[in-house]
């Protein structure tokens, strides 16, 4: 890759919660375009993630992505291609990715599970990461990339391209100890492999120039979570833009190739599969 590549990042989805905060914070932060994806209602989402900051808009692109249709993510790598073209002088590449949709049917007995939610849960939830990874991973770096840490397209990124999946605690077989859950619980167990699988891809495409990581965000007040925050003690449910600021912290100064491939949360602390 050019030493002249220059780095973009993106958000998916990022209409609310996490992921809008996610744009917002890497947008105060750095210097690179920013590509945000919601399912509808592209101006509202841009709006809302402008609102209030003092950034040159043209930074913030939005892009249609449904994570049940491919022929969505697919146009959306497109529009990315031709807009940020991996050779060539000028070239760029994908240096910071949230890939974080969330879908949650709790099931608390085994007789509450219902098929076509359980599908949906997957789809959203494991399938969608997994055709984000097939047509936005070509834009990652490939191996002995170099960034140079003082040039200034690379302010507030890490050291390496990230691709981050949002996995959750529950995910983790090791830590079940409750139950329930079990189509959610089966969905972040499916991210957190398939973190593993696409990391061990680009051991051997990008060395140590990009790696992915499963995240977990704790509990935060979105409407994924709305109907279990009486459930949870006030220190312990977080605000949205709280938990952004501690996920962007977490891939740019902490995380290094050692800890690739797996799971990890707002803390820095590793959760086991």
């Amino acid at each position: 890759m050019p030493a002249t590549s220059r780095p973009w990042a993106l958000v998916s989805p990022a209409s609310r919660g996490i992921g809008l905060q996610l744009a917002r914070r890497i947008l105060q932060t750095t210097n690179v375009p920013v590509v945000a994806t919601a399912r509808k209602e592209l101006d509202r989402t841009k709006g809302e993630i402008l609102n209030g900051l003092k950034v040159d808009e043209s930074r913030l692109d939005v892009l249609k992505v449904d994570m049940l249709d491919e022929t969505t993510i697919e146009s959306a790598a497109s529009h990315c291609a031709s807009k940020f073209p991996t050779k060539g002088d000028g070239a760029h590449h994908l240096h910071l990715a949230y890939i974080i949709p969330g879908l949650l049917f709790p099931e608390k007995s085994p007789r509450q599970i219902d098929a076509s939610s359980a599908l949906l849960t997957f789809q959203t939830n494991a399938l969608g990461p997994l055709l984000m990874l097939k047509h936005f991973s070509p834009f990652l770096p490939k191996k002995n990339a170099s960034f140079a840490e003082e040039d200034d397209a690379m302010k507030g990124l890490p050291k390496q391209a990230i691709m981050g999946l949002m996995s959750a605690r529950v995910g983790s077989i090791t830590d079940n100890t409750l139950g329930g859950w079990y189509s959610y619980r089966a969905s972040k167990a499916a991210v957190n492999q398939i973190t593993k699988t696409f990391d061990n891809f680009l051991r051997s495409t990008a060395g140590d120039a990009a790696m992915a990581v499963a995240l977990h965000p704790g509990t935060v007040k979105t409407e994924l979570s709305r109907e279990f925050w009486g459930n949870v003690r006030e220190e312990k449910l977080f605000e949205a833009e709280w938990v952004a600021e501690r996920l962007v912290e977490r891939l740019r100064r902490v995380l290094g190739v050692g800890e690739r491939g797996r799971c990890w949360d707002w803390k820095g602390e590793e959760i086991p599969p």
